[in-house]
């Protein structure tokens, strides 16, 4: 973008200290839209971990070993020391509640005993981009009530903490829904605008706060290459809850209708699948590559991408991507999930619902000729991850809802 018309202008960008996910991807379009608009971007990864104080840069080294993408610009860090969860406050409105399985308690009392690397909090900001709720006491720090928050939601994370939980082992009784999505709405109306990444999640948080200010908009994502192709047909997932039912369930029901038929399973989603389905996973223990340090030549050098999703909320920011790379897909309905129905009628995205239909496209796509380079350039989910995916398409409509923020 030649035009930079945030010129001058000093935006604080918090974000969860994640990496190997989706939320990671979408951070890392909002960096690259701000600083396309011309503004000056503060980075702030938060810690929901204790002993992540900035100064403590042992604790910090996997995470900036992890994120070489956040080398172009300066990094800054915020986090709780250890001494900081030992006081009784803590242990009694922080920990007890956490050991009964309260998701959202304890990120909120991670980040509100966050300390901020050095010189952030003095900062004047025109502008707080907050990723996630319980980022917002942090945010409300460095805004000093005067600079606007703008707060990304990335799903409704009490459902998300509930599915969490179902693996855990909680104390009785055991924090529920309602109890975490209070405290998530409690949060969020301290924010000026609401941002949604998929249709259903805007409507859902437009009836449970009306009061406030809402808006769609959907995540920049990397664009994936369109070739040269290869001979791989590809699963990416990382390491979450829903993830992990998803490829358990791609082994256990989908994989033995379709024998003959090998899969690079991607991303450090090995280790879920080890731990809960041991047996599934040393039978095809080959098929996993782990945490790959070139994410694009996945995409790359495959044929065919599967989205055997059966759990989660949100927009999967992994079928953005397998569009993004044009590669055929053969995806279960919630894989298309907050998209559109104009989603659900792409050409060669193949949507299939139950184990014997999906491994039925699974079949019918891996027997037919790999797509060249330019057909993948040309494809329908291509064109649609252009029009509402790609990095200019978030430029601008990022643009259009902050201007009233930074200008009235």
């Amino acid at each position: 973008m030649t035009h930079r018309p945030l010129s001058g202008k000093t935006v604080a960008l918090l974000h969860p200290a994640w990496h190997s996910c989706g939320t990671y991807r979408v951070v890392l379009g909002q960096i690259a839209a701000w600083r396309a608009l011309g503004a000056d971007v503060y980075p702030i990864a938060v810690s929901s971990d204790p002993g992540f104080a900035p100064k403590n840069r042992r604790m910090w080294r996997g995470f900036a070993e992890a994120t070489p993408e956040l080398d172009e610009g300066p990094r800054y860090f915020a986090g709780a020391p250890f001494y900081a969860v030992l006081g009784p406050r803590f242990l009694r409105h922080v920990l007890w509640p956490y050991i009964h399985g309260d998701q959202a308690v304890v990120r909120i009392g991670m980040t509100e005993r966050a300390i901020f690397s050095q010189g952030v909090e003095a900062r004047a900001f025109d502008l707080v981009h907050c990723n996630h709720f319980f980022l917002m006491p942090a945010a409300r720090r460095l805004a000093k009530g005067r600079a606007p928050i703008l707060l990304d939601s990335h799903d409704l994370q009490a459902r998300q903490f509930v599915l969490m939980n179902e693996h855990m082992p909680w104390l009785s009784p055991r924090v529920g829904y309602d109890a975490m999505l209070a405290q998530e709405l409690r949060e969020m109306r301290g924010a000026d605008l609401l941002i949604h990444l998929n249709a259903r999640e805007h409507d859902e948080f437009r009836a449970l706060l009306p009061e406030k200010t809402h808006a769609l908009l959907y995540p920049a994502v990397p664009e994936a290459p369109t070739g040269p192709g290869g001979g791989d047909i590809i699963l990416v997932a990382s390491n979450n809850s829903a993830n992990v039912d998803s490829v358990i369930w791609f082994l256990r029901h989908v994989l033995p209708l379709a024998p003959g038929i090998e899969v690079a399973i991607v991303g450090n989603v090995d280790a879920g699948v080890k731990a809960r389905a041991p047996t599934e996973y040393d039978a095809n223990r080959a098929f996993f590559r782990g945490r790959v340090p070139d994410p694009a030549a996945v995409y790359a050098n495959a044929r065919l991408a599967l989205l055997p999703t059966i759990d989660g909320h949100g927009l999967s920011i992994k079928t953005v991507e397998a569009m993004a790379s044009g590669l055929p897909i053969v995806a279960t309905p919630l894989a298309l999930r907050g998209m559109g129905e104009a989603a659900f009628a792409l050409a060669r995205v193949d949507v299939a619902e139950g184990a014997e239909d999906f491994a039925s496209a699974l079949r019918a796509a891996a027997a037919r000729p790999a797509p060249g380079e330019a057909e993948r350039q040309s494809s329908a989910a291509r064109a649609f991850y252009d029009a509402h995916f790609s990095q200019a398409a978030y430029e601008r409509n990022l643009l259009r809802l902050a201007a009233p923020l930074l200008w009235d």
